[in-house]
């Protein structure tokens, strides 16, 4: 990527040897351009959010930029594209959403996220920071940015203005406005299930902004639930889990299971951990933010269950997926099981034959199967 600074070289985390994604794109680019263009100061603190892959920290590093994300794959991206440009460990402060943010914010920059909760969650976590001289510039592509966005921005930290579009990106200019009367935080946010979801009807479910379906029981995990194998004992993963249902599920039915929550996001894993406290789980729990199961032991899982993503931001990918039945066989012991639940149009039988040798259907309808695979 050409940037103001100089030339970055840049990859996406995991790197794939044919992965045809690149680790910027327009919207990264013309942030960046706007601010040499413009001369804007750098030499308060400059905080980054939203940066999908470290390429605008990576860009900034000479700054030494703070960088708030939400996902552990784009805090790796962004130490490996540091360390691949020749910046020192310390050239960016990396902190997740879940950490407290900086007092005092001079430049801030928003990569807007797919989740229009997310970015009120943290624009309202930043707005203490944030004063009168503060330049506030967000960015994306133009499918990115819509009218509740720019209402957002302007309820929450003043008067806001859009670019022109390039190459298909926008920015978004918004002014501190000191006076703003600012609405209070509605994250994170405690619902109940429906009384019709076995072990958990009724029960409370706490979720995280910016966790998948976070008001409401998504449809493919209602069916997942009406369909989770029973449990006696033994070492169970939530691969994925979101805000925590279906490991809850589990460790509600069987108290002797030892239930291992892990995600991507910090905000799932958040979710995850608040979900099982909130209904007085018996049993052993552990939550981990990692790269799916990067780091688990070989061979440590009696049964893994998992309702894989498809998409990576905008784009349309099985990469994920892949990964994650290849990691649940690494895991699980001889005769241990993956249950997946999927849309039907996605194949994932054809992953699992591949990997495992099998793939058993267990349930299906119109839109969703669940799909059990056993190693051998």
């Amino acid at each position: 990527m050409t940037t103001p600074w100089g030339e970055r070289v840049l990859a996406r985390f995991p790197e794939e040897p044919r992965d045809p994604l690149r680790a910027w794109d327009a919207s990264d680019a013309y942030l960046l351009g706007h601010l040499a263009d413009e001369g804007v100061a750098l030499s308060g603190t400059v905080v980054v959010v939203g940066d999908r892959w470290g390429a605008l920290t990576t860009a900034l590093a000479e700054h030494r930029p703070v960088q708030i994300t939400d996902s552990c794959l784009a805090q790796e991206a962004t130490r490996a594209n540091l360390r691949r440009n020749g910046f020192a460990g310390d050239a960016a402060r990396l902190f997740t959403t879940q950490d407290p943010p900086p007092e005092r914010i001079d430049v801030l920059l928003v990569r807007v996220p797919k989740s229009l909760a997310l970015l009120e969650d943290q624009l309202l976590r930043l707005a203490p920071g944030v004063h009168a001289g503060t330049v506030v510039v967000g960015t994306g592509m133009v499918k990115e940015i819509h009218t509740s966005t720019l209402r957002l921005f302007e309820r929450i930290v003043g008067p806001t203005r859009t670019s022109l579009a390039v190459r298909k990106a926008r920015l978004v200019f918004s002014t501190p406005d000191p006076a703003l009367t600012r609405p209070a935080a509605p994250w994170p946010l405690r619902y109940r299930l429906p009384d019709d979801v076995g072990v958990l009807s009724g029960r409370p479910v706490v979720a995280h902004a910016g966790v998948f379906c976070a008001d409401r029981l998504d449809i493919g995990t209602r069916f997942f639930l009406a369909h989770l194998p029973g449990t006696r004992g033994g070492r169970v993963v939530d691969l994925g889990c979101g805000n925590g249902v279906v490991g809850t599920a589990v460790s509600l039915a069987d108290p002797a299971a030892e239930v291992l929550f892990t995600d991507e996001s910090f905000q799932a894993a958040a979710s995850a951990r608040d979900t099982w406290e909130a209904n007085g789980a018996a049993g052993r729990a552990e939550f981990r933010v990692g790269d799916g199961l990067e780091g688990v032991p070989d061979g440590s899982a009696d049964l893994v269950l998992n309702n894989p993503p498809f998409h990576s931001h905008q784009a349309t990918t099985d990469a994920t997926a892949w990964r994650m039945f290849a990691g649940a066989r690494r895991v699980l012991r001889p005769g241990g099981e993956l249950w997946v639940v999927g849309n039907r149009h996605l194949g994932h039988h054809l992953k699992l034959r591949r990997l495992f040798g099998n793939s058993h259907l267990v349930a299906g309808d119109r839109k969703f199967v669940v799909l059990r695979a056993v190693k051998r």
